[in-house]
């Protein structure tokens, strides 16, 4: 499973500094080896590397290709550092709420905190067992009870999104075969240093 962080730019800055447009991040592939050639990483794509290598000689590794990697083959960092663009977090997932949540007020304050650029604590799918500790449903308290209900009728795995927005976080809980649910409740501060 691979888990990507979405950074988020400052959303402090005074002024209406962030946009989808402004936040498209680059291309990103899985960083792959070649069996038998140890210490160089390729970019994985569909049953072959960029450079052309096929499937059957890889070896898959748990992080993003990184074309600056002083061990990235060339071609595929040529490849890579090409590669169009692609929509940021905060985008794929308010589109993705625009299609598979119901229209309520929740839904409708979590795509203007996404259209803000909304930090994205955590976007992840996995099993709905391993995940449960992700969801902090005993800190929403808004819509917590669909959203656990949700959770647990999901048989095996689940797709859950954390957004942070100023004093609100949301839980998204994406089932893969259903309408999302969405819950919300306050942001928790950090404890103070030295304390």
């Amino acid at each position: 499973m691979l888990l990507r962080m979405i950074d988020t730019p400052d959303s402090g800055a005074s002024g209406p500094t962030w946009s989808f447009a402004g936040a498209c991040e680059p291309a990103d592939y899985p960083a792959v080896g070649v069996l038998g050639v140890p210490g160089v990483q390729h970019a994985g794509g569909t049953g072959r590397t960029l450079c052309g290598i096929r499937g059957r000689y890889l070896r898959r590794f748990l992080n993003l290709f990184e074309p600056q990697y002083p061990g990235s083959c060339h071609k595929c960092r040529a490849l890579a550092e090409a590669a169009p663009s692609r929509p940021c977090g905060q985008e794929r997932l308010h589109d993705l709420l625009l299609r598979d949540a119901d229209d309520a007020p929740l839904r409708t304050d979590l795509l203007a905190a996404l259209r803000r650029g909304a930090s994205i604590a955590i976007w992840i799918t996995g099993p709905t067992t391993d995940l449960q500790s992700h969801t902090r449903l005993d800190l929403m308290t808004e819509e917590a009870g669909p959203a656990a209900e949700a959770l647990a009728a999901v048989g095996r795995s689940v797709t859950l999104a954390r957004v942070e927005d100023a004093d609100r976080q949301y839980l998204v809980v994406l089932p893969p075969d259903g309408r999302a649910r969405i819950a919300r409740g306050a942001v928790v501060p950090a404890p103070a240093a030295g304390r």
